[in-house]
């Protein structure tokens, strides 16, 4: 008895995964999830990064702005040397940067399921999910300091309409359309692979100088790495001095490319197989 209790879990966060049944009782079975959501919904340790991630930003885009040289994207997504004339534009991330969808996770251990996209699109459609604290004080901001912001995200570009509408609800800045670039959206000369949203952002360079990166994610700052432990270390080792500068990073214990990085990238293997992998990248030394 003992051995079934501890070996009970459910999936975590997938990409594009159907849901697994839910049990009978999903309160009595172990979720990897668990804590990670709880704690982005009852940690006022949560609240005070990000407030003081955002009011850091804040003070840095002052500095960017006097820089005529001041440029946020990664060496190998810069085009030619673009005129210093271009207007600013700051590129953030949505879910889990700028939007808090800590209810939808919190649904999926409730109720003992994993991620799916037709859940995941009905949440969209909902257009509830709060602001993250301090994310739309930095919007203003920007918008004060005539920044635009561009809102790169990797929900399906057909989700446009009900992410602008949960944006602006919440009070961020949006200046047209345009300014929302989902996983689909069309990038001319520019072939994307995934979720990779490098092609985005040199589709915003073209007509901006970029300024600021902010994202959950390493995508969000480089793309085009291998997407194991060490690969995501190599992406970022020539801009670590770039966080907190140019680069924010936001917390997001909850899900991301980190956890299929230790079980091979493979979705299709059973959770306690994958399980078992999580528990073999732990270092207990």
């Amino acid at each position: 008895m003992v051995a079934a209790l501890l070996c009970g879990c459910t999936a975590t966060r997938q990409a594009a995964r159907p849901d697994v049944a839910a049990p009978a009782d999903a309160s009595a079975v172990a979720d990897d999830n668990l804590n990670a959501v709880l704690w982005t919904q009852a940690a006022v340790e949560h609240d005070l990064l990000f407030e003081q991630i955002w009011r850091d930003a804040r003070e840095r885009l002052a500095e960017a702005l006097a820089d005529p040289d001041w440029n946020a994207l990664a060496t190998g997504e810069r085009g030619p040397d673009a005129p210093h004339a271009l207007p600013a534009a700051v590129i953030v991330d949505i879910d889990e940067t700028v939007l808090d969808n800590s209810p939808y996770q919190a649904r999926l251990v409730r109720d003992g399921k994993s991620f799916d996209q037709a859940s995941w699109a009905e949440w969209c459609h909902e257009a509830r999910a709060a602001a993250l604290p301090g994310a739309r004080e930095f919007a203003r901001f920007a918008a004060e300091h005539d920044v635009t912001m561009y809102y790169l995200s990797n929900r399906d570009h057909d989700l446009a309409a009900a992410t602008l509408a949960n944006l602006r609800a919440e009070g961020f800045p949006v200046a047209d359309e345009t300014v929302f670039l989902g996983r689909g959206a069309a990038t001319p000369g520019c072939v994307s692979q995934g979720g990779d949203k490098t092609c985005r952002r040199q589709l915003v360079a073209q007509d901006h100088r970029i300024l600021m990166l902010f994202g959950d994610q390493i995508g969000d700052f480089v793309g085009g790495f291998t997407n194991t432990p060490e690969g995501r270390k190599a992406a970022v080792a020539a801009y670590r001095d770039w966080f907190g500068e140019r680069w924010f990073l936001l917390p997001n214990p909850t899900y991301g490319s980190w956890e299929p990085a230790v079980f091979g990238n493979d979705w299709s293997a059973p959770a306690d197989e994958r399980r078992r992998a999580k528990r073999a990248a732990l270092r207990t030394q």
